[in-house]
């Protein structure tokens, strides 16, 4: 069928609204028409210097939209399904059968790879020239997109479809990040460097958990500002320095139990790890590719590092989860969330660069801004 896709051509090339032609739905596939699709960190590695995504290519994994068509093999899904798409997982290999599908033996090639693992092409541009259009299996950044039955997730018709797309990564990554792969207690303490929309939404979620000190660090007042509205007991300014030292005034001598770097700066990284209390875990979230220096005396005291993928959450569990917290105002994800029409995606990209957006959500032309 003929949809429109922003397409990213070049690292630096703006983003081009393109029509294209995709296939119908195959085993296993659901045609979904999009409603809103979230601009996540990760979508940006498309602008990266001789990165490994392969161009022509539709970018966008924080999609969400209702279900058009389904291929067979899709029992579960019907036509008028509203849902949210996330990542991709075999569903098959150890760790997906341990409900830790985040850590899926093919999660690169299932969606960092931006193509289908049968090799098959499943869109063309107006040349009749393939367009990859599988990144985390489903290319959101499109008037409609093929997802799976793996990273569809149905959701509360009642609720704002087209915000909801952003749960399908990085909320869930921030807000599972505390409430299941940490594990964070009502009488916890935690400090979240880095206050975008990962960071925030483990705010959110440290504050559903019943943490009593909540830390929130970043360079944006604003950004601080908001943290303390959703949660945050404390919002440090990290131009100040000596972090730990002022976690430690807040937290007491030892400090924090948990820390969340959301950053992948190894010198915030560090920080994070010298604010924890002997015990202490700190969960890495970010992607970057600067080697990481932890100083050993402070693991050697019993301190853990670990990096978390997507907050070790099932999203078909825990995203409606997410979606109920927000219907009791216990998680107001939509209060990070500024939309703009496809069209204006490379101005979306620049406020989300800029930090004057927290969450940009791209609303496809067909339905409208």
């Amino acid at each position: 069928m003929r949809v429109e896709a922003a397409v990213l051509r070049a690292h630096d090339a703006p983003y081009s609204i393109e029509p294209l032609d995709l296939d119908d739905p195959g085993p296993g596939e659901l045609l979904v028409r999009i409603a809103g699709a979230g601009m996540c960190h990760t979508d940006l590695l498309g602008r990266v210097p001789g990165d490994p995504i392969p161009k022509p290519v539709v970018l966008g994994h924080e999609g969400s939209g209702v279900v058009e068509a389904v291929g067979p093999g899709t029992d579960g899904f019907r036509t008028g399904d509203h849902v949210v798409l996330s990542f991709e997982s075999c569903g098959t290999c150890a760790n997906c059968r341990s409900a830790l599908p985040g850590y899926c033996a093919q999660m690169s090639a299932r969606n960092m790879a931006a193509a289908a693992t049968d090799g098959l092409v499943r869109a063309t541009d107006r040349d009749g020239a393939p367009v990859h259009t599988r990144w985390f299996g489903q290319s959101s950044f499109a008037t409609h997109a093929l997802a799976t039955v793996r990273n569809a997730v149905k959701v509360d018709p009642e609720a704002p479809l087209r915000l909801l797309g952003p749960l399908g990564c990085g909320m869930q990554t921030g807000a599972g990040s505390v409430l299941v792969a940490l594990g964070v207690a009502a009488g916890d303490g935690i400090a979240v460097f880095g206050a975008g929309a990962v960071g925030l939404a483990a705010v959110m979620a440290a504050r559903i958990a019943g943490a009593t000190t909540i830390v929130a660090v970043d360079l944006h007042a604003n950004r601080l500002d908001l943290a303390r509205e959703l949660g945050a007991t404390h919002a440090l300014d990290a131009a100040e320095g000596d972090l730990p030292a002022r976690i430690r005034d807040i937290a007491g001598p030892e400090g924090v139990q948990y820390a969340l770097d959301t950053t992948a700066v190894p010198s915030v990284v560090a920080d994070a790890v010298a604010s924890l209390r002997p015990s202490g875990v700190c969960g890495l979230l970010g992607v970057g590719r600067e080697e990481y220096r932890l100083d050993p005396r402070l693991m050697l005291m019993g301190r853990t590092v670990r990096g978390i993928i997507e907050g070790d959450v099932v999203p078909q569990l825990f995203i409606p989860r997410l979606v109920e917290l927000w219907k009791q105002d216990r998680f107001p994800f939509d209060r990070l969330v500024r939309t703009y029409p496809l069209a204006e995606i490379d101005r979306a990209e620049a406020d989300a660069l800029s930090g004057a957006v927290v969450k940009p959500v791209l609303l496809p032309r067909t339905l409208g801004s």
